[in-house]
């Protein structure tokens, strides 16, 4: 564990840092995402733009490149007021404490309120239900520890208090959670198990894609198994070891065997499929407070069995 990882823990409203070797000539925002998982990156850029982190004692820009031994030093303001409204959405509930609530997503809930989207999210489902959720995620995401596209059904985990948020988040920076996707794909796999490790940076053109690439890509990679095929399309199992965004989506595709119904990777099956078919089947991890591991696991939903069925798998 790092030392800005252990300063998180004990101080979580200041934390200070200085820059080693080895993370010179990185931008502020990145570094900073590296050492501090319980931060998104947008969150990050936001405090930083906010002037609540310094370095070397002044004001600094997310794009600045630090050198070793800078001092970087982050306020956490205090908590914003929550203003998304709570909604009646219903949640199907796998599991919920004092600390956290495990839900299965349903396709087509955003997970918290963005641009298009400032209502009807998993945020305002979770507001209706639990009176208190963590704040590190800004007043945009209280209570998100990780996120689910859109259309992807399944496992997603929620903290109800900063402490839990913090455990979480230091197990999915570590990646010792367990995550394991169900995809439905085109086409038959040559090999009935392999491992996906390419690196993943966003399109240069296209802002919505995701890339594979050789260089300037973050380190991503997808274990997977084939369950059965039916010839023309397969039913695959993925776990991921990362957790870049639209990580199976973009491997999968980059194998040559896209999502089906996939309208960003895959539009030659988008129209014959209800949504992307890719379900977040487990999830697991240690419970933040007790230290217990617990595992979760998702049924499949009707849409998901369907396709299923009438593909003969």
């Amino acid at each position: 564990m790092t030392r800005g990882l252990l300063d998180t823990l004990k101080n979580p409203t200041k934390i200070q840092l200085v820059v080693p070797e080895d993370g010179a000539r990185v931008r502020l925002d990145r570094f900073l995402a590296n050492e501090l998982p319980a931060y998104s990156r947008a969150r990050l850029q936001q405090l930083i733009r906010a002037g609540f982190v310094t370095l070397n004692g002044a004001a600094a820009r997310p794009r600045d490149l630090i050198r070793d031994g800078d001092e970087i030093e982050l306020h956490e303001p205090p908590l914003e007021k929550i203003d998304n409204q709570p909604e009646a959405i219903p949640l199907e509930i796998l599991f919920e404490d004092g600390d956290l609530v495990v839900i299965n997503k349903p396709a087509g809930l955003v997970v918290h309120p963005g641009a298009g989207h400032r209502e009807h999210t998993l945020v305002n489902a979770l507001l209706n239900h639990c009176p208190t959720l963590s704040g590190i995620g800004g007043k945009e995401r209280p209570g998100i520890v990780h996120r689910l596209d859109k259309e992807t059904s399944g496992c997603i985990v929620s903290a109800k208090n900063d402490d839990a948020h913090r455990g979480l988040s230091l197990q999915f920076a570590a990646r010792t959670v367990e995550k394991i996707y169900l995809a439905l794909v085109a086409g038959k796999l040559r090999r009935n198990a392999g491992v996906i490790e390419e690196k993943i940076a966003r399109h240069p053109v296209d802002r919505q894609r995701m890339r594979v690439t050789s260089s300037r890509g973050r380190a991503a990679m997808t274990e997977y198994r084939v369950v059965r095929s039916s010839g023309e399309m397969s039913l695959i199992e993925c776990r991921l070891h990362s957790g870049r965004t639209h990580q199976i989506r973009v491997h999968l595709h980059h194998l040559g065997h896209p999502v089906l119904g996939d309208k960003i990777y895959a539009r030659k099956f988008a129209n014959k499929f209800p949504r992307q078919m890719l379900h977040a089947w487990k999830l697991g991890f240690r419970h933040p407070r007790t230290g217990e591991w617990k595992n979760f696991q998702a049924p499949l939903p009707n849409d998901f069995a369907e396709a299923m069925r009438t593909t003969g798998l």
